[in-house]
């Protein structure tokens, strides 16, 4: 019987389950499996190695249903926003982040660079490094290609509710299967300029990872399959609003081996509840035990995303507490001055005060970084991915 798993989300061993009634041999299941995990061919007539009847009998599958691009839109510092259209008629986006260059993001002293918007930790930085200077853990290169970083979405909006993100503003429409998360990848490194490679993918497009945690899951097992895109797991980041029992999931399917970032946003729990309608689940006391818990390998940090929202999160105190609550954690510390979004008059505070909250946790002895706004000309920034089309449950004037 063929699996009931969609031909984009299979497994070489699922191939070889499916090809058999179809006449194929197992060796054709791994070249199936190349030809649209590792070159991202999903017209089965392009399958050159194939038997021509094997290929005919593919063709049913129209694979190439799965997602479609609708639209594409560039920054103007080359960020590329895609709007994938979806078999059902729905919209995702997902956007590709070329490397940048200049100075990271940790001031070394308290005197401020000439440029404060050149402190960068943009999505790449999402990735741990291994404190090599370079925020994707490699040796930077003059001449080598540009490495891409992907955010990808696994939800259709989200039903987190965070009152800075665009992305859950519509509420959750429905989760995306595996196939429709693997599309867009297969999609981002389809439209690649010459000279880029797509070296990263961080989970931190619309929707919750780990509350769509099945489809999430062989989506990463695909991305990090030798005979597929091949990404080591280290360069796979998952970023999550801190779903406790399926953070301390991830850590056992994956040994700790993928990337975790938690968006964290605020040290108390009365603050952050006001932000983050999820922390009433789960407080901070028990996202710090599962964090404490979760088996990070040997010189790997932990993620700690902060979008510093003006009057709310955003003062010396604040930071002070959040030292206090890392406090002998191995992570490092994201600052992310709120992007505007349509559905909130909230907004970023002054960057005097985003240097004065960083150099609070810098003093205290974090690696802590600032995120360059990436490509919000085209609302394609952190926290600005929204539901095409769909219109808000509540307009988020404040979040009191």
């Amino acid at each position: 019987m063929i699996p009931a798993v969609h031909p984009l989300a299979r497994t070489p061993e699922e191939w070889a389950e499916s090809l058999r009634p179809l006449g194929g041999r197992a060796f054709h299941a791994k070249q199936v499996f190349r030809w649209i995990q590792a070159r991202g061919v999903l017209d089965p007539l392009g399958m050159t190695d194939l038997p021509a009847e094997l290929r005919a009998k593919l063709t049913t599958l129209e694979m190439w249903r799965t997602m479609q691009v609708r639209d594409e839109r560039v920054a103007t510092d080359g960020t590329r926003k895609l709007l994938a259209l979806l078999r059902d008629g729905a919209v995702v986006e997902t956007v590709l982040i070329p490397g940048v260059t200049g100075p990271r993001g940790r001031l070394p002293s308290p005197v401020p660079p000439a440029d404060p918007t050149e402190l960068d930790a943009d999505a790449a930085a999402a990735v741990d490094d291994d404190d090599d200077g370079d925020p994707n853990g490699e040796t930077p290169s003059v001449s080598g290609p540009v490495r891409v970083t992907q955010c990808i979405s696994t939800q259709v909006g989200c039903a987190m509710g965070c009152v800075f993100c665009a992305s859950g503003v519509a509420g959750l429409k429905r989760h995306l299967g595996a196939d429709e998360i693997i599309a867009q990848v297969l999609a981002g490194r389809a439209v690649l300029a010459e000279g880029q490679r797509l070296t990263n993918v961080v989970f931190m497009g619309m929707g919750e990872p780990l509350h769509n945690y099945e489809a999430t899951c062989r989506a990463l097992r695909l991305l990090t399959h030798p005979d597929g895109v091949a990404l080591s797991a280290r360069r796979v980041t998952v970023s999550t609003s801190g779903l406790v029992p399926e953070i301390a999931r991830l850590g056992e399917d994956f040994g700790g081996n993928v990337g975790l970032a938690i968006s964290l946003h605020a040290a108390d729990d009365e603050t952050r509840s006001r932000l983050m309608p999820i922390n009433k689940k789960y407080p901070l006391w028990r996202l710090m035990e599962a964090l404490r818990a979760y088996p990070l390998p040997r010189r790997r940090r932990i993620t700690i995303e902060f979008t510093l929202v003006a009057g709310q999160n955003d003062d010396p105190g604040e930071a002070k507490r959040l030292a206090r609550l890392l406090r002998d954690l191995p992570v490092k510390i994201n600052l992310i001055p709120m992007n505007p979004i349509s559905a909130s008059s909230l907004g970023p505070p002054a960057m005097d005060t985003v240097l004065a909250f960083q150099k609070v946790l810098c003093d205290a002895g974090y690696s802590c970084f600032i995120r360059r706004r990436r490509g919000d000309d085209v609302s394609a920034a952190c926290g600005q991915l929204a539901l095409v089309g769909a219109k808000p449950k509540v307009r988020v004037n404040r979040a009191h």
